[in-house]
């Protein structure tokens, strides 16, 4: 129905000649935003009333003093299904620090929750399959549990500013739900999520458009390949300055893999973006002290680099 509208606007409508660059690249852009834009409909909203089960406030109780490792488990699941950008990075960080959240579980956490979100796990089922995106599940995972370990054992408490330590949240009574106010919280969520990503998904689905009916297909498999060493560190360098969320990265993911570039390649560009960016660094300086900054990116920029090495070994 989709593919029908697409080619029927794309050869009917405007009279473009198939397999034309300028037709495969509108025609790409015509089918992936309606259907980007029903799965995100469909997925927000469903995820909206899984997430009103775990407000802030229940999700800090569930972490707060739990033990390493079981504790970064936890928390990089929670990730999962609990709302989280780089916008929000200080007031969760903060919170989950004042309830007593161990500094490795809470990174965990932070890891997770941009990278291995609800949205990009969907979408990406959708676009290349289950296979796809249980590798990019299990690949987040692993890289916040390591990541949060990681921090946790280095114990780097002395390089977060110290007023975050002396913050005192009061203690909010959680209030019950009926089903009515999470549908109809879920609704309203849902069309803020739109009115906030839309701008991402539009811009992310025009650069794949161009990337699939312009960008020549030996150039990508050439520089991007299995063959090219350097591949994955370079997808990784070029993301980390780019801020973009998971439903504006899977466009353009799309696009290069559907050119022949190796899913370990693409896989670590898309982590890069959404775990790793240079907004998101800046944004964290106001509770994390330089050096702190560093090891963290440090580490993720690695950890990062042998997911997409491993992948393209094993895929």
């Amino acid at each position: 129905m989709l593919k029908y509208m697409a080619d029927a606007i794309t050869y009917g409508l405007l009279g473009l000649t198939p397999g034309t660059h300028l037709a495969d690249a509108l025609n790409f852009f015509l089918y992936d935003t309606v259907k980007i834009f029903i799965m995100l409909s469909a997925i927000i909203f469903a995820v909206s009333i899984v997430r009103s089960f775990f407000p802030a406030e229940k999700t800090k109780k569930i972490l707060s003093h739990r033990r390493a490792f079981i504790g970064n488990i936890m928390a990089a699941l929670l990730g999962i299904v609990t709302p989280f950008c780089s916008c929000s990075a200080v007031p969760v960080f903060i919170g989950f620090v004042e309830a007593g959240v161990p500094l490795g579980i809470t990174f965990s956490f932070l890891i997770s929750s941009p990278m291995v979100n609800e949205i990009a796990l969907v979408m990406l089922w959708g676009l290349f399959g289950w296979k796809v995106a249980a590798v990019y599940i299990a690949a987040g995972l692993t890289v916040a549990v390591f990541g949060g370990l990681m921090i946790g054992r280095l114990k780097l408490e002395k390089y977060v500013e110290e007023y975050v330590y002396q913050v005192k949240a009061p203690e909010v009574e959680l209030a019950e739900l009926t089903w009515r106010d999470r549908i109809e919280q879920a609704c309203q969520y849902t069309l803020q999520i739109l009115r906030k990503v839309w701008i991402f998904v539009v811009v992310g689905i025009a650069v794949g458009g161009l990337i699939h009916g312009y960008a020549p297909e030996d150039f990508l498999v050439k520089w991007a390949g299995r063959d090219n060493l350097f591949a994955v560190p370079v997808a990784v360098l070029i993301g980390v300055p780019l801020y973009s969320n998971a439903a504006g990265t899977i466009p353009i993911v799309h696009a290069l893999m559907e050119k022949g570039m190796s899913i370990g390649t693409v896989l670590a560009f898309m982590m890069s973006v959404t775990a790793l960016s240079l907004p998101e660094m800046i944004i964290l300086r106001n509770v994390l002290k330089p050096r702190l900054i560093g090891i963290f990116a440090a580490i993720m920029a690695v950890s990062i680099t042998i997911v997409g090495y491993l992948f393209n070994a094993i895929l």
